[in-house]
């Protein structure tokens, strides 16, 4: 059997019925109820009727990504797949890893999850703040025109996702943003895409929350993970549980250091990296970072399990 490693998605792979062709699986019913007790609504129904406008809330969409990814893994082990040798998530995905590593249990992580997702929302007022995807430009080129624009302008804006050699979503106030944007294009960015997304993640304005979140993680029980998990915020296996809380309290206001973090796995010897969950997004940048080198799929159906499966065999 071939090394491989999964990665979990975050925000913006939601979808209405994204677990619906699992229809009555045993592990992802499971999952749902033990996910609805923890939670206090039933996460199974919001996931199957939305709609959509619904899943978009952060408060939900952070919930119902943790959930989702952890039944796609669960249906994974219940029928027979094997366990990676590592694993991560991409922002809020992390705490998919985690569930999925044994470092934190789902009834935990749900209020957890969901906390965050509260904290979040509430750091910035709607519309003050913007997120863009920055294409055609290295990732460092990114990161210094932000700092100039914030220099100059004041404001906060960053580099706050490093999705894939050509591709670093900026993360910021409205006004920040914009300056980074003329910037970027001046010195040869493609494109600037607006993110739909209702707050600025990943950059000094998510402070506020990353307190908050802070104290809600010293509160929650962490283990040694059983699987190595890689994370976004210093491309590091911790295992000490007070470690990783201090890296997902990090990972709130810092950046996800995507391309370092697949290349990480590239250098441990993992060629096979599949995507644990709904959507296809990460699947598609890992292929951008590795080329040819990687093989990636994503695990979200019985039919992509069982080609995950022969992958390795």
């Amino acid at each position: 059997m071939k090394p491989f490693a999964f990665v979990f998605p975050g925000q913006g792979s939601q979808s209405v019925g994204m677990l619906d062709a699992w229809a009555d699986h045993p592990a992802v019913a499971a999952t749902l109820a033990e996910a609805s007790a923890a939670a206090g609504l039933d996460v199974g129904r919001l996931i199957h009727e939305g709609p959509a406008e619904t899943l978009a809330l952060t408060v939900n969409t952070q919930l119902v990504m943790l959930v989702a990814g952890v039944a796609n893994y669960r249906a994974w082990i219940h029928e027979g797949g094997p366990v990676p040798a590592a694993v991560a998530g991409h922002s809020l995905g992390e705490y998919s890893a985690l569930v999925a590593a044994g470092a934190l249990t789902l009834a935990d992580a749900v209020p957890l999850v969901r906390f965050r997702a509260q904290a979040m929302q509430d750091a910035v007022p709607v519309g003050t703040g913007a997120m863009m995807a920055i294409l055609g430009l290295d990732g460092a080129d990114v990161a210094k025109a932000c700092e100039q624009a914030a220099r100059d302008s004041g404001e906060i804006v960053a580099a706050a996702n490093f999705n894939d050699p050509k591709q670093t979503v900026i993360a910021g106030s409205t006004a920040g943003v914009e300056m980074a944007v003329t910037l970027l294009k001046a010195i040869g960015a493609k494109r600037a895409m607006p993110l739909a997304v209702s707050a600025p993640f990943h950059c000094g304005l998510m402070k506020p929350a990353a307190d908050r979140l802070a104290e809600r993680l010293a509160a929650t029980p962490f283990a040694a993970p059983a699987i190595p998990v890689i994370n976004n915020i210093d491309v590091a296996v911790e295992t000490d549980p007070d470690r990783i809380r201090d890296a997902l309290y990090r990972q709130a206001f810092g950046p996800v250091r995507w391309v370092e973090l697949v290349e990480a796995m590239h250098a441990r010897g993992l060629r096979h990296i599949f995507e644990c969950g709904p959507g296809r997004v990460l699947s598609k940048m890992i292929k951008r970072i590795e080329h040819a080198e990687a093989e990636s799929v994503t695990v979200l159906d019985p039919v992509s399990l069982a080609e995950a499966k022969e992958m390795l065999a």
